[in-house]
């Protein structure tokens, strides 16, 4: 855990006029938040908060998988879930950055074969969410039901099944730019992309553009027998007073939409590199923190059925690329959550405030968001 000596340190390089008796309390409080949710013996969460480029507060509760005990720390490596999304639109816009890529290209440029209902369809719709793609995870279970059972935990869904199932479609859920829908299928097609237009796996684009330049030497796109996750935290969901290991879906085996595994210190430098435009500008960001607008100028929002990806149905949504960029209680902030079987995951980017706070959970009974948004209350500006 860092706070205290260190924290002090850090107040003075900064330059804040603070002493160690006023600011030691704060890291005791949100101490008290985490340290309340696991044991020694339980699954638990990874927390960390970054403050004006240093770390504030970082440690691990529980354990990381029940059968060794072996203990969460800033080592330990979480499957993202969602938060994976943010490294897509990296990468993606890095290649449109390179001229091999544009936002306004459409899936049949890319995909010659795909049906003409994605003609209209571009790269910009897909990485704000107003493709229209059906739901592959719907389009699974239809097939399920035609065909019996044909993917499971043991025999998951693969990005180039996802695609072969949009493809058998005829038309999406609404015209592109038109509404808004939160679409893991639209982030599983980005990872495909730019691996075609990469020439390489999008595993291997992701190490090439985004985890070896940042040094985050832990961080990778697992593919079962491809490669291993270090120091791996297996997913568990509650069942009655005990814990039971639910690590895998039928749906944990794509990419783009899901498939990252991180631990803290990678985090903490993928966190200095947005603020510090390490792989694009300013200027070259700019289009990721920039809230879509529907085709007519209007605001999207949030569907009103409730689904499980449908955070606030009917409430207004301001998503850029890869990042919600919703004020919390008046404070700027780009944020983005992660949920899959037996994880819960959160980050919060207060801009302005300059203020990161990472909640990585690997137990379902848990809400990352909610804990990393009572650690902000306790680090709101006075």
């Amino acid at each position: 855990m860092i706070w205290g000596k260190t924290f002090v340190e850090l107040l003075v390089c900064t330059g804040f006029l603070c002493s160690a008796v006023a600011e030691e309390p704060v890291g005791a409080r949100v101490e008290s938040i985490f340290s309340a949710v696991a044991d020694g013996k339980s699954p638990g969460v990874a927390v960390l908060i970054r403050k004006n480029g240093g770390t504030l507060f970082q440690h691990g509760y529980g354990v990381r998988e029940l059968r060794t005990g072996a203990r969460i720390d800033e080592h330990t490596d979480f499957r993202l879930a969602s938060v994976t999304k943010q490294f897509t639109a990296m990468t993606t816009m890095l290649l449109v950055r390179d001229g091999k890529l544009r936002y306004d290209e459409s899936l049949t440029d890319l995909f010659p074969d795909f049906p003409a209902y994605g003609r209209s369809i571009t790269i910009r719709h897909l990485l704000t969410h107003t493709s229209g793609l059906p739901d592959y995870e719907d389009l699974m279970d239809e097939v399920g039901k035609k065909r019996g059972a044909t993917w499971t935990a043991s025999h998951q869904i693969q990005d180039r099944e996802v695609l072969a199932l949009l493809k058998q479609q005829v038309s999406g859920k609404f015209a592109p730019g038109t509404s808004w829908a939160y679409s893991n299928s639209g982030y599983v097609l980005l990872g495909l992309i730019d691996a075609e237009v990469s020439g390489e796996p999008f595993s291997q684009v992701l190490k090439e553009r985004i985890f070896g330049p940042l040094h985050m030497s832990n961080t990778l796109a697992y593919v079962s027998g491809k490669n291993t996750v270090p120091e791996r935290a297996y997913g568990h969901e509650k069942d009655g007073n005990e814990f039971v290991e639910t690590d895998q879906s039928p749906t944990s085996a794509t990419l783009g939409d899901g498939g990252v595994y991180s631990n803290l210190l990678d985090l903490g430098k993928w966190d200095a590199a947005l603020e510090n435009h390490i792989l694009l500008s300013e200027s070259e960001m700019k289009a990721a923190l920039t809230a879509v607008k529907l085709a007519d100028g209007s605001e999207p929002h949030w569907p009103v059925a409730p689904g499980d990806d449908n955070l606030n149905p009917g409430a207004p949504v301001r998503y850029g690329f890869g990042w919600f960029l919703d004020p919390y209680e008046g404070r700027a902030r780009m944020w983005h959550t992660g949920t899959t079987v037996g994880f819960r995951n959160a980050i919060e980017r207060f801009t302005a405030e300059r203020l990161t706070i990472i909640v990585l959970c690997n137990r379902s009974d848990l809400d990352a968001n909610k804990l990393a948004l009572q650690a902000a209350a306790m680090l709101r500006p006075q």
